[in-house]
């Protein structure tokens, strides 16, 4: 992106030109004017392979409120963090000398993040957030520092976020890190190197960036990380949701599972039960193992439309609630119709909410897969060998496995306690409410790893049952089949697993293998909020 990583690139020209000049050097470019971000834009924003821009309409807002903010300077008002301290300092007033060396320091003091960075697309996701949310015109922040973070992301600028360091109340800890690389400390990384950030400022060819008089306090008092953390989260998420659909499906064929319930759901269910109901009735495999004399399923068989559609409506909500919060002003304080007030917006509550939501809704998605794997793998229900080892052999098949099923269910479970009601008082007082945001979607992240390896025990238990039962598979099933048996062989003797379970959950994990199955059973609704095709 050299040819178009100027800081004037987005801000000296008109939008249109700007999207033309991008075409025309064989690029994309997604605008940032202000308003929510949807998920096609924030994966081409986290993965950086399009020219950021600027609307023209949005800067001009952020001018506006710019020009408040100083009117109510020159009146003489204190404003919090702009001459005068913050946190248990607030009534502390710089001297007129000493505010330029306040705002300067304020990024530094708070860049005190901890841990293992975070991956370079989630810190990107975090810039084009916070400088979306200045565009919404209500910050008061100089629209140079949304100009110079567009700027950065254009020229492949990304500080080293360190994620521990947030009560979810503004990530100052995390945003600090940002506004602290800006002006030039701490580490970047540019073309998959880290060095200091003068050093990386000076190989992009630009300037450091001098906070001053509300914008160290915008570049750091902001859930940008939060949000794009559970931006990407709740992303992965429905690609996880989607596999585990897939694999179920497949396992349910393995054993049998009656139609009877899932055509019960599309009459008698909610609109969403009724969705899956219908979905699982078009994408049952022909070649399923047939259920003998049975009249009834057990609850893990014949509840796939309740639990699934509880599953699709925990994430697609929570993905909503991430969606809006890319044009959320967080700010503290903030403009308002040209007055300059007090705010509490820095809370997310609603967002973790939706993401705890989201952790316990897979715990139960977890819970219906592991049953489904004790069901196949004990044979009975279907008529077939315990354990899956056919008559006249000397093994002990599938019955071990089960101890991984239930201990991926446990730790689906247990992530799916929540943090957000944790009590916390810091800053003398005066920051006494917290949501810890990021460590909520930790937790979410840690769930998706156990939800991954799940999927893949599912569906290498329920190929193994077709294999058993001498039937192939059509249709998605067979597609999971399919890939189970790219990574293990059927299974005629007794082996280690452990590769080839994370073989097949990384399979299933990809982006490709997901619009695979995506495709092969859509639920276009879902499917195109989440741009679950245009990730391949």
């Amino acid at each position: 992106m050299s040819e178009l990583s100027s800081p004037d690139f987005a801000d000296e020209t008109s939008t249109g030109l700007a999207v033309l000049e991008a075409v025309a050097a064989g690029m994309g470019a997604v605008v940032l004017d202000g308003k929510p971000l949807h998920f096609t834009a924030l994966r081409r924003l986290s993965a950086g392979t399009d020219v950021v821009v600027i609307d023209e309409a949005a800067l001009a807002a952020a001018a506006a409120a710019r020009a408040a903010f100083e009117a109510a300077l020159a009146s003489g008002a204190l404003v919090y963090g702009a001459n005068t301290g913050v946190g248990a300092m607030k009534d502390w007033t710089p001297s007129p000398q000493d505010l330029a060396r306040f705002n300067a320091d304020l990024v530094i003091a708070h860049s005190f993040g901890i841990g293992t960075p975070l991956p370079i697309p989630v810190t990107r996701l975090a810039m084009a957030i916070r400088a979306n949310t200045m565009l919404a015109g209500h910050t008061g922040s100089t629209p140079a520092l949304a100009r110079q973070l567009v700027a950065w992301l254009n020229a492949g600028l990304t500080p080293v976020l360190r994620p521990v360091g947030s009560m979810g109340t503004g990530d100052i800890g995390l945003m600090g890190q940002v506004g602290a690389a800006l002006a030039g400390e701490g580490e970047v990384l540019l073309a998959g190197e880290t060095m200091p950030a003068r050093e990386a400022i000076a190989r992009a060819g630009l300037g450091s960036f001098e906070c001053g008089v509300k914008d160290s306090l915008a570049a750091l008092s902001s859930n940008a990380a939060g949000v794009a953390l559970a931006a990407s989260a709740i992303g992965r998420a429905a690609g996880t949701l989607r596999t585990l659909m897939a694999t179920g499906l497949t396992a349910a064929s393995a054993a049998g599972s009656l139609p009877a319930p899932a055509l019960a759901a599309t009459v008698l269910g909610t609109p969403r039960q009724a969705e899956i109901g219908h979905w699982i009735d078009t994408a049952r495999t022909e070649a399923a193992i047939p259920p003998g004399n049975r009249v009834h399923d057990p609850l893990s068989l014949r509840m796939m439309p309740q639990v699934f559609a509880a599953a699709i409506d925990a994430v697609e909500a929570t993905g909503r609630a991430a969606v809006a919060d890319t044009a959320k002003n967080d700010d503290n304080p903030v403009v308002v119709d040209g007055a300059v007030l007090s705010s509490g917006g820095s809370l997310p509550l609603d967002l973790t909410l939706a993401v705890e939501g989201t952790t316990l809704a897979l715990a139960h998605l977890a819970r219906n897969a592991m049953n489904r794997c004790i069901l196949i793998a004990n044979g009975r229900l279907i008529g077939l060998p315990v354990n899956l080892v056919a008559p006249g052999t000397t093994r002990t098949g599938f019955g071990p496995v089960l101890k991984l099923a239930a201990e991926l269910f446990a730790r689906v479970r247990h992530l799916a306690i929540p943090v957000s009601t944790e009590p916390v008082v810091v800053a003398d007082g005066l920051e006494d409410e917290a949501t810890f945001l990021p460590l909520a979607v930790e937790n979410l992240s840690g769930a998706l790893d156990a939800l991954d390896m799940l999927a893949a025990l599912e569906a290498l238990i329920a190929a193994a049952a077709f294999d058993v039962a001498g039937l192939r598979p059509e249709g998605l099933a067979g597609r999971v089949h399919a890939t189970v048996r790219r990574f293990a062989a059927p299974h005629d003797r007794d082996r280690p697993l452990s590769r080839e379970i994370e073989a097949i959950a990384a399979d299933l994990a990809s982006t490709a293998r997901i619009a695979e199955l995506g495709k092969a059973a859509p639920l276009p609704g879902f499917d195109n909020f989440f741009a679950i095709f245009d990730s391949a």
